[in-house]
């Protein structure tokens, strides 16, 4: 079983002395930052000169510098910039602060893990990631909760770094709920096979191929969407509010025996096989080469299927129909 930290196994004193950098300012990086200043601590955030989210630190009351200026100044490091900007951002302005003594965090292992970043060997490299986007996190907090996060040491210079990540882990609120004990390389390894088969990969590949096979058999688009797409938010919250179990109970009795006996045809022994090899060529970094090249080549492919996929007949169709239902916030 994993091991599970709470609030009374971090001590938020170790890191109240100190000046944290929040490198980036988006989602995340505001949520961590705000957390941390309401929890007591010395608060920086780093940005590029320009950046649109300068003003909006400012005025939420936080310090903001370069990163140049935030990662000299700061004890503790943690990097909030989207995955293909943080070699280039640690190579320009952060390394060359990076003395014994401070520590290097990260929400995601990405880069550390594929060597991407490869930190001193005597500052702490450690891990906090909250297992909620930036809002929610910040949501839960205001409202005395906090969501679950993950910790892990790459690196133990000081021979303290899980207490130091651990009270950081604090300072953001997840000690609240609980942080759960991992490594860079299961975070990393995980967090991007549950992307490719499940959350995103998985999830939308087999809505598009649902709605395309009905659609093809002479059935009208609209209520193709409707069967495929729109209902599956109200399933997934009953899975996320009380698991598969709960989901099952809500449902009709038809669409449970269904689940049960036609699910296994359609995610079959093949589509395990498949997952199987996703998850090999994460484990063995192809993946990983794949992605760093195609952000160097100026993502000429990244580009392409995000148009294609973009024009599919299933979002063209989900627009219009969304227009019936007001409730919705306007995303298109």
């Amino acid at each position: 079983m994993a091991k599970i930290y709470y609030e009374q196994d971090a001590n938020l004193d170790l890191i109240k002395e100190k000046t944290i950098g929040i490198i980036g300012y988006g989602s995340q990086g505001h949520a961590h930052a705000l957390n941390l200043r309401d929890s007591g601590c010395n608060v920086m955030v780093g940005l590029y000169p320009g950046s649109k989210s300068w003003p909006s630190a400012q005025t939420a009351g936080l310090r903001v510098g370069t990163v140049e200026e935030v990662a000299r100044e700061a004890d503790v490091i943690m990097v909030l910039v989207p995955d293909q900007l943080q070699k280039q951002v640690y190579d320009e302005s952060i390394v060359q602060s990076l003395k014994a003594g401070k520590m290097l965090m990260f929400a995601h292992g990405f880069n550390v893990h594929f060597n991407q970043i490869i930190p001193p060997s005597d500052v702490d490299v450690t891990m906090i990631a909250p297992k909620a986007p930036g809002h929610g996190m910040r949501d839960q907090f205001v409202k005395g909760i906090g969501v679950p996060a993950l910790v892990a040491v790459h690196q133990n210079a000081s021979e303290n770094a899980l207490q130091m990540a651990l009270a950081y882990g604090k300072g953001v609120g997840s000690a609240k709920a609980g942080i759960i004990e991992t490594t860079f390389a299961e975070e990393t390894e995980t967090d991007l096979f549950g992307e490719q088969v499940v959350l995103c990969g998985g999830v939308t590949q087999l809505i598009k191929t649902a709605f395309e096979t009905l659609v093809q058999a002479g059935y009208q688009p609209e209520i193709a969407y409707f069967e495929c797409l729109h209902e599956l938010k109200l399933l997934v919250d009953f899975i996320h509010e009380g698991g598969m179990a709960y989901m099952r109970y809500t449902i009709s009795d038809t669409a449970e025996y269904g689940d049960y006996t036609r699910g296994p045809k359609v995610i079959d022994e093949h589509v395990r096989q498949n997952m199987k090899q996703v998850l090999a060529n994460i484990q063995s970094g192809a993946f990983a080469r794949e992605w760093i090249l195609e952000n160097q080549a100026g993502r000429p492919s990244f580009n392409a299927l995000r148009k294609q996929n973009a024009e599919h007949m299933i979002e063209t169709v989900g627009g219009e129909l969304r227009k019936m239902m007001p409730w919705l916030q306007k995303k298109d």
